[in-house]
Parts: C-alpha cells; structure tokens; sequence
C-alpha cells in the first residue's frame, strides 16, 4: 500500500512538472534546438557578398550596426517604404504622416503585448501537449491566418496585378 501511494505522488510530481514553462509565459511554439546563435544558412545577405584584398583589414563586427554586405540597412528600409532617407536624423517625417494618416494608439505595444500574452495563456494546449512539449501555435493562432489562395483568388478577381504565388498545397 506505501508503494503505490509513493509512486503516485511521483507520478502526480512529474505530471506537475510537465505543466510548468519556467515562468515567461505560454510557449506555443515549442521546438528544440541544439545551436545557440542563429542559423547561418537562413541568412540571406541584402547586397552580394565581396571577398575582401586583404583579410587582416576587416573591421570588427559591430551587433546591431552596419555591416559590409548592408552599410545603411535604416536609409534602405526608409527608401523601400517610400520615404526620404535623407531628410534628416531619425524617423522620415513624411513617412511618418502617411502611417499615421489613421491616428495613433498610445501605448499600442504594450496593448497587443497584453492581449497576445492572454491569448497565449487561453491557448496554451491541452496537459499532454504541454507534457510533451507539442507544438500548438499554429492551430492557436489558426483563426487568425490569412487563407493565402483566397487572398489571391479575390485581388485576381478584382483585376489588381499579383505577383506568382506557391500553388495551393495538395490536400
């Protein structure tokens, strides 16, 4: 009889701890991985790559900086979004005017930080899943994606050029 008690308060302890996620919140996306940095084939440098005359002149890398392949990856992105990269310091005002045509959220960061946090919480999955770590973002965040093909389908419609698209997937 003392055995069986003992083995169920280990069992109920490890059925406890798998429930547990440390503390940061909901983990939908839960995947294991043995490297620490990033994955060196999924970046994709901006610009071609040049093999310097002489290695011993590089610069030292500077995290979160300019870099050889991307020197002005802010002006770039200012550019691509259809403002002035050289209209002064910091944000394009024109820019600027044309995302906020709308009006602004004060505090909208820290809002939707809020809201997807509780919707993390309401969507955590199922013990089991949280047990043996199964991946449940996608069906989490599954009413909230865009059905692609449909997308397509309608601007196609409406006459609007799209760019190819992957074929739909084969069910």
């Amino acid at each position: 009889m003392q055995t069986a008690r003992i083995i169920l308060a280990v069992s109920c302890a490890a059925l406890l701890a798998g429930c547990g996620n440390g503390g940061d919140g909901p983990q939908l996306m839960n995947i294991r991985s043995t490297t620490a940095g990033p994955d060196e084939f999924g970046i994709l440098p901006p610009k071609p790559l040049e093999m310097p005359t002489d290695l011993a002149q590089l610069p030292e890398p500077t995290p979160g900086g300019t870099n050889r392949t991307d020197p002005t990856p802010e002006a770039d992105a200012i550019l691509a979004l259809g403002g002035n990269p050289g209209a002064g310091a910091g944000l394009d005002a024109g820019l600027v005017a044309h995302v906020t045509r709308f009006g602004v959220a004060p505090g909208i960061r820290q809002t939707v930080a809020s809201e997807d946090l509780q919707w993390r919480r309401d969507n955590n999955g199922r013990v089991l899943e949280r047990l043996f770590n199964v991946n449940v973002y996608y069906r989490a965040y599954e009413d909230q994606a865009l059905d692609q093909q449909a997308e397509l389908g309608r601007w196609r419609q409406r006459g609007v050029r799209t760019p190819s698209a992957p074929p739909p997937p084969a069910e």
